[in-house]
Order: C-alpha cells, then sequence, then structure tokens
C-alpha cells in the first residue's frame, strides 16, 4: 500500500511538472528588434519555441543575426570560449526559433507578445488584427514601458485574457520583468505569466496598470528631475552622475543612463505624459533634450549625447 501511495504521489508530482512545462508550448513575438528579438532568444533557450513575426525579410534577416550574435556572446561565458561547444549551443538555441512574415503564425500560439513601435494606434491596430486570427485561448501581451495595457486591449475581444510583459533592454542580460495587470485579467492568467517570466529565467513583479508600471514612474521623472538641475545651474552633468552614484550606490548616473537608452527614448515617454498631464510638473519638456535630439544627439546609438562616445559605445572623458 505504501509503494503504490509513493507511486500515486510521483505521477502527480510529474504531471505537476509537465503541467508546468507545458503552460505555454509556442510563444509568438510580433516584432524582431532589439526587445522583441531578446524575448525571442530568453524563450527559445528555456526550451519554449518561439517565432518572430517580422514585416520583411530585411528585416528577419535582421533579428536573426542580432540573435546568433546575442547567443555568442552568452555561450562565450557559458562554454568557456570552446568554438565546438559554443557552436552546438548557438545552434540548439536558434532551431528553437522560427522566422516569418505570415500573421497566420498567432494561430499557433498560446501567448503571443507585441514588440512593435511604442505608438498606441499601431499596437491597436496590430492586435485587432491577431484578435480575429489568434485561437480565444491565447492570451495576448505588450512590451509597452509607457503606455496603458486597458487602452491598447480596447481593440480586442479579449481584455480578460490581455496584459503587460515590460521586459528591459538588454533582455537576455536583465533580470526584471514587469508583469502587468489592468482591472480585466483574470487573476489565473497572472499567474501564467509569472510562471512564464520565471520559466525564461526572470525576476517578476506584478503592477497595476498605472503610467509607466514601476520602474519608469519613478526613474523617467527622475532622469528629467535630473536635467533640470542643470538648466538651474545647480550642478553641471558630470558631478550630477558623480554624486548619484557615489551617493547612492547608482550603477549609472542620470545622464550616462539617458544615453545609454537613447534620449529620444525618454523624450517620447515625457511628451506622452505631458500630453496626458500638461499642468503636471514632473513631465514638463525640457529645452535641453529637445535641443539634443534637434542636433541628431540621441545617446551612444549616435556617438554623442549628454557625453561624446568612441566607435565602440566608450565615454571619451
Amino acid at each position: 500500500m505504501i509503494r503504490f501511495a509513493s507511486l500515486h504521489i510521483d505521477i502527480v508530482f510529474l504531471m505537476l511538472r509537465f503541467t508546468q512545462c507545458a503552460l505555454f508550448r509556442q510563444v509568438s513575438i510580433w516584432g524582431g528588434g532589439t526587445m522583441g528579438g531578446g524575448i525571442a532568444q530568453i524563450s527559445a533557450a528555456a526550451g519554449i519555441p518561439a517565432t518572430v513575426v517580422e514585416v520583411s525579410q530585411d528585416r528577419i534577416d535582421f533579428s536573426r543575426k542580432q540573435i546568433q550574435a546575442s547567443l555568442t556572446r552568452v555561450a562565450k561565458k557559458k562554454c568557456d570560449g570552446d568554438a565546438a561547444k559554443m557552436k552546438a549551443f548557438v545552434d540548439n538555441v536558434m532551431k528553437n526559433i522560427t522566422f516569418t512574415t505570415d500573421e497566420k503564425a498567432a494561430a499557433q500560439a498560446d501567448l503571443i507578445v507585441e514588440a512593435v513601435v511604442e505608438n498606441l494606434d499601431v499596437k491597436k491596430e496590430l492586435f485587432a488584427r491577431l484578435d480575429a486570427l489568434a485561437p480565444k485561448a491565447t492570451i495576448f501581451c505588450s512590451n509597452t514601458s509607457s503606455l496603458g495595457i486597458a487602452e491598447i486591449a480596447t481593440a480586442t475581444g479579449r481584455k480578460d485574457r490581455f496584459g503587460g510583459l515590460h521586459f528591459f533592454s538588454p533582455v537576455p542580460m536583465m533580470k526584471l520583468v514587469e508583469v502587468v495587470q489592468p482591472d480585466a485579467l483574470k487573476q489565473e492568467h497572472v499567474e501564467k505569466l509569472v510562471a512564464f517570466s520565471k520559466k525564461v529565467g526572470k525576476t517578476p513583479v506584478v503592477t497595476k496598470d498605472t503610467m509607466g508600471f514601476i520602474v519608469n514612474r519613478l526613474l523617467v521623472p527622475y532622469q528629467m528631475e535630473a536635467v533640470r538641475l542643470v538648466e538651474r545651474g545647480v550642478a553641471s552633468i558630470p558631478d550630477v552622475d558623480t554624486a548619484m552614484k557615489l551617493g547612492c550606490g547608482y550603477p549609472m548616473g542620470p545622464f550616462e543612463l539617458f544615453d545609454s537608452v537613447g534620449i529620444d527614448v525618454i523624450k517620447f515617454v515625457i511628451d506622452g505624459w505631458h500630453k496626458q498631464y500638461p499642468e503636471h510638473p514632473l513631465f514638463k519638456p525640457s529645452k535641453m533634450v529637445d535641443d539634443l535630439i534637434a542636433a541628431g544627439k540621441l545617446g551612444k546609438k549616435t556617438g554623442e549625447g549628454f557625453y561624446k562616445y568612441d566607435s565602440k559605445g566608450k565615454k571619451i572623458e
């Protein structure tokens, strides 16, 4: 009897493990850029087949090349530079990723994650199409960093299955993911998204669907206030960065972070918030930021922002 009871427990345990592993059998990611490609990479590396859907073959080629380069960097550390092991590692993960321009890929997905341009109308139009193509059981998520999840979900008929998965860049390296829970999203689906986040090696935090969620709601106003300190002549850019690194233990100062993320990205977020809340002092635009963008100085990606950078992205002192 004890033996049978033990066997029963083992079977139940294995069934639970299988259920967890089969949580999402197929993930489709719309957009294969920096964020979408990273999400596809970590999903595939965790054993979950991922499909990257892009608008053209050129974009597919770019995404594939970007993911392979990222995996090679991971393999160098993981395989101690052993060329054969590195190739095997990269090949095994890439076998788990499919690239296509066909939106019918939605029909095979248990989870769809959108990582396209940060534009509300574009996202809503995309999800309206996907809603007609995907099975009713498929969960939809946006990787938006600043737009309201509930508002995007209005383009679909599945508000109870529509949440946010906000990953951070670079996705393979950053450990955090914000699981965004609009009021209509069922708790059982929140739990699935939390489990998925853990399976792909991330630490999830659950947040309500509020402007900027947790990280950006705190981070962007902090960065803009740093700009206003300099604009008021309180301190220089390098001194503000040094103060925050040594005084608060931050790995980067606000201006270094500005340049790393992209000045245009931060401006896009703050402009959107300012449009919603024009009287809110934290969301006021900045002439310094506007002037840099007008001059094409967007940060590391252009070689100059608040600082100048060499061809390898290293800050020129």
